[in-house]
């Protein structure tokens, strides 16, 4: 295959553009009954942090006995396990629940 040169391979080369619209996940299990059984294991762990660290949370910042360092560093774990927990787990949940693999490109930064 003869290429033109000069001025005439101006005219066929194609501009170089890609863009990343969404990624795909590796799914846990294949089947239908597996990903249900990890829905409902990953909901319950998920409730469970919530629970716990918004107990924590809460008793750190609404008793004043507790607001020495130790305990608002405690506070401070709890919140940031809290803002940890939300972003992955619950797209593990939703990508368990509802058969999917995909996550945007803006959902992934985020994470």
């Amino acid at each position: 295959v003869l290429m033109p040169t000069g001025a005439d391979t101006q005219q066929y080369q194609m501009p170089n553009s890609s863009s990343i619209s969404e990624f795909l996940l590796l799914a846990l299990a294949d089947t239908r009954q597996l990903q249900l059984l990890h829905f409902w294991l990953f909901l319950g762990i998920s409730l469970a942090a919530l629970l716990g660290n918004g107990l924590s949370s809460t008793a750190a910042a609404c008793d004043h006995g507790l607001h020495s360092p130790m305990y608002l560093f405690v506070l401070n774990l709890a919140l940031l396990d809290l803002g940890c927990i939300s972003t992955t787990l619950s797209k593990a949940v939703a990508n368990a629940l509802w058969d999917t693999r995909a996550i945007s490109y803006l959902g992934c930064a985020a994470q």
